[in-house]
């Protein structure tokens, strides 16, 4: 590939959320596609802290469920619109992923180069979602990043959210980035 073909596919990366999906399963192949390109993200001594947790099928009633006890636990009803979208969101998906890290027992590096390892693993799972035209969306619900329980989370592990994906007919989504120019200092 060459390195104008990298930044074409990086440039082309959305956020496609699950209400744009479509009724078609994701591949075991490009599954595990996916999740081998999250494993070859940078990780500072090694220590690979990603984790993911899957939901397909069936399991995407069991995320559903909660993230809709979550809500109605907080003050929410099961008659307003945000209940019903809560509800749905993970059954629109063909696969949710849940973003975890495990924390390096020996604690040799700061908590956040473990997230910024987590982070890249995510963004190589987006880029190959996005070769592949398959539509994707990082969201971060509280329900599911303050609950230890639900995910059964183990000692030092911790959930960032998640990770929605489905074949898409969305139409093109037109994206525009302020020149780098403004964003950089040369240092002399």
């Amino acid at each position: 590939m060459q390195a104008k073909e990298v930044l074409t596919l990086i440039k082309q990366r959305r956020s496609i959320y699950p209400n744009m999906y479509v009724d078609r399963p994701i591949e075991k192949e490009v599954l595990e596609s996916i999740l081998e390109a999250a494993n070859w993200a940078p990780t500072h001594r090694k220590t690979e802290p990603w984790r993911f947790k899957i939901f397909q099928g069936d399991a995407r009633q069991k995320i559903a469920d909660f993230m809709a006890a979550d809500y109605l636990k907080k003050g929410g009803v099961q008659t307003d619109m945000k209940y019903k979208k809560v509800r749905k969101k993970p059954l629109q998906a063909n696969v949710v992923i849940a973003l975890c890290m495990q924390r390096d027992p020996l604690e040799r590096l700061p908590h956040w180069e473990e997230q910024m390892a987590l982070a890249m693993a995510v963004q190589n799972m987006w880029l190959m979602c996005t070769a592949y035209e398959i539509g994707s969306y990082w969201s971060s619900p509280s329900a599911i990043v303050e609950d230890r329980d639900f995910l059964e989370l183990a000692e030092g592990e911790y959930c960032y959210g998640l990770f929605y994906m489905g074949y898409h007919q969305a139409p093109e989504i037109v994206s525009k980035r302020n020149p780098i120019e403004e964003k950089i200092t040369y240092i002399k």
